[in-house]
């Protein structure tokens, strides 16, 4: 029976860096998340912009229905307008990927950013670029 005394320490030691490491990956997959979620709204709403990168004189009728066409250079000329004066919500280095349009009726929009975790930045001391794209379309009522 003596062999066996304070044989728990170190099985309490290695659970309590276990969880320990479960927590701060936790809490990195969350940071990530909401970043993401927090660029991916950026991009929804530069591609809305996009969507509408028209004048209304440019709103033609066809069959009974309004339509546009969309350019490219409209699309990417508004959607950089509206990241230069919105503000960033804090993304570091965040690039306009694309701003385009492909088919003449879709808006897309690509951003990234860098992403760092909140504790363990020793590990990705340049960061993580997260890229997301959005897309929106002119539709009339």
């Amino acid at each position: 029976m003596s062999d066996e005394e304070g044989s728990t320490l170190p099985l309490v030691a290695g659970f309590g860096a276990l969880a320990l490491a479960l927590v701060l990956v936790a809490a990195a997959a969350s940071s990530l998340y909401l970043e993401r979620k927090q660029l991916f709204t950026l991009a929804d709403g530069a591609a809305l912009v996009g969507a509408e990168a028209f004048d209304l004189s440019e709103v033609t009728v066809t069959d009974g229905r309004p339509g546009v066409r969309l350019e490219p250079a409209d699309v990417h000329r508004d959607v950089a307008a509206f990241l230069a004066s919105t503000p960033n919500g804090g993304f570091e280095q965040l690039v306009l990927e694309q701003a385009t349009t492909r088919d003449g009726e879709t808006a897309t929009v690509t951003l990234s950013a860098i992403w760092r975790p909140p504790i363990v930045t020793v590990f990705f001391p340049e960061g993580v670029r997260i890229e997301t794209t959005a897309t929106a379309r002119a539709v009339f009522g």
